[in-house]
């Protein structure tokens, strides 16, 4: 029996907000948080495997592709 094996990268934005650090899945508009920033990123990296496990697989292959970083600055 094979069993498909695949990664997927994806963007992780963290923010702290108050004792919390929120991680938000770029790509996926998944979020997690956790006490520390390591443990956010752990709760995000597991909040995204299950929203995966949920979406069909064809639905996927866009997110096989590593995403393109950049910074934006805007000025009110």
């Amino acid at each position: 029996m094979y069993i498909e094996c695949m990664s997927y990268k994806f963007t992780a934005s963290i923010v702290k907000e108050g004792k919390w650090y929120v991680a938000h899945a770029v790509e996926f508009g998944v979020a997690s948080q956790g006490r520390t920033i390591e443990e956010a990123k752990k709760n995000l990296q597991e909040a995204v495997e299950l929203y995966l496990e949920d979406i069909p697989k064809k639905e996927r292959e866009p997110y096989k592709q590593s995403p393109l970083l950049t910074v934006l600055e805007a000025t009110p």
